[in-house]
């Protein structure tokens, strides 16, 4: 039996930082040969861009990367999907306490990071600030902090799939 592990990226409107953290993820989790056994979402902490594409300089960055964003619609956090996923990630300060809202103490310090908890060096401020007051280097510097931290959370998602494994099998 597989088991599925869920990742939820969440941010202020689900149409930057979040899609793109969502997106870095789905590649390497593809190029790992774990695309049937991961699940990746992103969401927003609000619902004011709900039904929106992705921001067009985010996208245009995916793009340049190979990766289509066209399929993308925002959308604000849903309880359950909260709930059910093994790894939340924040992706700025501000959304920490929205999260841990609806996820309550105990489950939020089970499953939520911030994104740059996995950097591989540590860094003294975990945030990625929102590229969409700025210019497009606003959104290449989201990029290269989303992107450093993808092995350290591949890292993590691989021991959570064996400790539930081995969970599993000593039921």
């Amino acid at each position: 039996m597989t088991l599925t592990y869920r990742i939820l990226t969440v941010c202020t409107g689900n149409i930057c930082r979040s899609p793109m953290a969502e997106y870095a993820l789905r590649e390497a989790v593809e190029a790992e040969g774990l695309a049937g056994e991961v699940e990746i979402a992103s969401a927003g902490t609000t619902g004011w861009e709900s039904g929106n594409p992705i921001d067009p300089r985010a996208g245009a960055l995916l793009r340049e990367h190979g990766i289509d964003p066209s399929g993308h619609r925002a959308r604000r956090m849903d309880p359950e999907e909260l709930r059910s996923a093994d790894l939340v990630l924040a992706l700025d300060h501000d959304h920490v306490d929205p999260i841990r809202s609806v996820l309550g103490a105990d489950r939020a310090a089970e499953t939520l990071r911030m994104v740059r908890d996995f950097a591989p060096e540590p860094v003294e401020d975990t945030g990625i600030r929102d590229p969409w007051y700025g210019d497009e280097s606003g959104f290449e510097l989201t990029w290269e902090q989303i992107t450093e931290a993808v092995d350290g959370i591949l890292d993590h998602v691989r021991a959570g799939r064996e400790q539930s494994a081995q969970d599993g099998a000593r039921r």
